[in-house]
């Protein structure tokens, strides 16, 4: 019966219209580099990161929420393949009535009253029935197939939904705690630079008493060091911010959660390679998610044109009826009614057509954001291509200038030392050094988001298991 369906119509498939592109633009390493592992995060060797992820992929909300639209895909699909199966009823019936007493004993002519006796008064009966229903609709046009198809292909997309939801918590994860690092780094910066100032401002108080340093010379001082004091309360509340937008990936209270942490420079810089794009198809549940929506809207075009055809039900009954109950289930109690029926529509004012418009547009709607999605990702692996280059190439060129700043503070609070140095020189050395760590903090946490935006964009390290199982049969 399906490939008399397939017969009568014919399955609107648009063509993906997509060139792609045979290597990346800003990848300057060999285009056949393995993919990324499916554990990624694995490569940045930091123990309490691998376990605050696999606390996420079991306690994330988002991810068990995309869990609980799986379940409703599901329950969706099945219920979509009812009308390709028989319904079936079971009936049982008992019945006692007694009719009336008043229009039993009325007879003759408008207004004549007659008595009445007790051989005319009125009877009771009682009746009983069982009985089996059963009603099935022909899928002559493949109708019913095909919302099972969509229903179907919409339960893929729920199970890629939560591909892209578990991977994007992953990516949560490893970016949060990755700025609780940044902010425990620019913390100790602020408190290390805090002491240093401290301990200069102690040394021109002292030249202040021996006449070599002016009183103009001290206030300077100070306020370098009460900036130095006033950036610490708002890095604190950025590291508990943090600390706290972690805890919530996690599914846990903040008042519940610790985080040891450390220091970024503890943390290894994996190295990623993105392989071939035509991979990156079979490597992106987001590019796979928008396929299945396709392939659902597909379906959905086919089932609203054949709802244009007639339909065909059989349907039947039978079973036993009695007024007595001993009798019921006799051969002569026995009764069958079996029918057929069709319905072709012949007007319903554009319904159907507004339908298959619907649907038409859908499937138009969707081929466009399976086209986008596609090229979102090569732009996307391109952009991130270009921020690990450029903040990796960035985290370096910072780390030379505190490098060198620190050579100068510490030149400059030697010579204050000997007393042949200005004050002005050693103000703006202060100034270079600890803007040179607080920014070089913030160069390290730019360049581990990049590589944890690379891996995201890559699909880190998915397959798209139909592909695998695929692959494993041949």
């Amino acid at each position: 019966m399906q490939l008399l369906s397939g017969c009568m119509l014919t399955a609107e498939t648009p063509e993906l219209g997509v060139a792609i592109p045979a290597a990346y633009r800003e990848d300057g390493r060999a285009p056949y580099a393995a993919t990324p592992t499916a554990q990624w995060w694995k490569g940045f060797r930091s123990r309490e990161l691998t376990g605050f992820i696999a606390e996420a992929e079991a306690g994330n909300f988002d991810i068990r929420a995309a869990v609980g639209r799986i379940l409703q895909a599901d329950a969706q699909a099945r219920a979509a393949g009812a009308p390709l199966l028989p319904s079936i009823d079971l009936h049982g019936d008992a019945t006692r009535s007694r009719s009336s007493k008043t229009l039993s004993s009325s007879s003759g002519a408008a207004g004549t009253a007659t008595t009445t006796s007790a051989s005319s008064a009125p009877s009771e009966r009682v009746s009983y029935s069982a009985s089996l229903s059963a009603s099935y609709e022909i899928d002559f046009w493949g109708k019913n197939l095909a919302t099972l198809q969509a229903a179907e292909s919409s339960a893929v997309a729920s199970r890629y939904d939560h591909d892209v939801v578990r991977l994007t918590a992953i990516a949560s994860v490893a970016n949060t705690y990755f700025q609780v690092l940044a902010a425990q780094d620019r913390l100790n910066v602020a408190r290390r630079n805090a002491e240093s100032a401290d301990r200069i401002l102690e040394l021109i108080r002292q030249r202040l008493q021996v006449g070599t340093a002016s009183a103009l010379d001290v206030a300077q001082q100070e306020s370098v060091l009460a900036q130095q004091r006033a950036a610490v309360p708002e890095l604190e509340q950025a590291l508990r911010q943090s600390t706290n937008s972690l805890a919530l990936l996690l599914g846990r209270t903040p008042e519940s959660f610790r985080v040891r942490g450390g220091s970024m420079s503890q943390i290894r810089i994996p190295r990623v390679t993105p392989g071939l794009p035509s991979d990156l198809l079979l490597r992106r549940p987001d590019i796979a998610e928008a396929e299945a929506q396709l392939a659902a809207a597909n379906a959905n075009v086919y089932a609203a044109r054949a709802a244009f055809f007639p339909s065909i039900t059989l349907t039947g009954e039978g079973g036993y009826e009695s007024r007595a109950l001993n009798m019921l289930f006799r051969p002569e109690s026995a009764f069958y009614t079996v029918a057929a029926g069709l319905v072709q529509p012949i007007f319903d004012g554009g319904r159907l057509q507004g339908n298959l418009d619907l649907e038409r547009g859908r499937q138009a709607e969707l081929l466009e954001l399976y086209r986008k999605s596609i090229v979102s990702g090569f732009t996307d692996v391109d952009n991130a291509l270009v921020a690990v280059r450029q903040t990796a190439r960035r985290e370096q060129l910072q780390r030379d200038v505190v490098n060198s700043s620190r050579r100068a503070f510490q030149l400059s609070e030697t010579r204050l030392r000997e007393g042949t140095i200005d004050l002005v020189t050693l103000l703006s050395t202060q100034q270079s050094l600890f803007q040179a760590e607080d920014g070089l903090a913030q160069a390290r946490l730019a360049h581990l988001q990049a590589i944890v935006g690379l891996f995201q964009v890559l699909g880190g390290g998915w397959e798209n298991p139909a592909v695998v199982t695929t692959a494993n049969a041949s």
